[in-house]
């Protein structure tokens, strides 16, 4: 094994550049939650690791557009205690509420685990919901991408050689709207989704669903965005009969695999109940800030 380079650079241009011009495996380390539990495991074995920390427009969550800002670097506590941000998107901080301990949450950061390419990842569904885009920076070029095209496959992104999110823009919320995320986990706390569900829905004055996105995590190789879910909802006032469609919907989009977490069989049937679950709280929300 080579010996580990240990880099803090001070922009984000110098971070570029470091990574594209390394030759062997390069790491970014944000939180490190993720990075260096695998060094630990042997189960990655970089020659450089670029901490991101130090540069200050990665740290800020800022109000843009009446919407936010996220650096890459902000860690979930910080999201945690920002008011606004928890107002406007409550089904985002859901999530991120999610991801490990107190301790955990003080380093880990969304874009990390976005990063990490896990399908169980509990933040990235009620991003994608949310309609949140990522700012990438590289070498030559800066671009915005939907969260929802970053993910590859388990563990790959579409990020390319030297390019790091810089922040992800969530955008200001509908009137009328509400979103929620809830997964299941066979323990209450610091575990990984077996199914998580996110959604975020708009009503119109009279209460019927005009718009909604619904995202389905840990039950493929990446989260799902289905859209015969979100045709269950539009259209209706997410009643009875709505939730029903929703439910069977959420269950048919499942593409999971039977492993000792859970079996095909149970994560498809609980892909439908928790989709219900979650249908109701983001209309209890969007009710509630009408």
């Amino acid at each position: 094994m080579s010996e580990l380079r240990y880099e803090a650079p001070a922009s984000l241009k110098a971070a570029a550049a470091l990574l594209a011009k390394e030759k062997g495996l390069a790491k970014i380390l944000a939180g490190g939650t993720d990075v260096i539990v695998q060094m630990e495991t042997d189960l990655i074995e970089p020659e450089l690791l670029v901490d991101i920390k130090k540069i200050a427009v990665l740290r800020k969550i800022t109000a843009e557009k009446g919407g936010f800002r996220i650096g890459a670097a902000v860690s979930g506590m910080e999201m945690m205690e920002h008011a606004a941000l928890c107002k406007s998107w409550p089904g985002v901080l859901d999530g991120v509420k999610l991801i490990g301990s107190i301790q955990v949450k003080a380093r880990a950061t969304v874009a990390g685990n976005l990063c990490n390419g896990s399908p169980a990842a509990d933040s990235v569904p009620p991003m994608i919901t949310a309609g949140a885009v990522a700012r990438i920076v590289g070498p030559k070029k800066t671009r915005e991408v939907p969260v929802e095209e970053i993910p590859l496959s388990p563990g790959k992104t579409n990020l390319a050689k030297g390019e790091i999110i810089e922040s992800f823009f969530l955008p200001k919320r509908p009137k009328n709207s509400g979103d929620a995320y809830e997964r299941f986990t066979p323990r209450t706390e610091m575990d990984i989704a077996v199914v998580g569900v996110a959604i975020n829905l708009t009503l119109d004055a009279d209460g019927v669903c005009t718009a909604a996105r619904v995202c389905l995590g840990a039950v493929a190789p990446t989260v799902i965005v289905s859209k015969e879910c979100a045709a269950a909802l539009v259209g209706t006032k997410v009643d009875q009969a709505a939730l029903d469609k929703l439910a069977a919907a959420a269950s048919a989009a499942c593409r999971p695999i039977d492993d000792k977490r859970g079996t095909i069989e149970f994560r498809t049937k609980v892909a439908g109940v928790l989709a219900r679950r979650v249908a109701v709280k983001a209309l209890e929300r969007a009710r509630r800030i009408a």
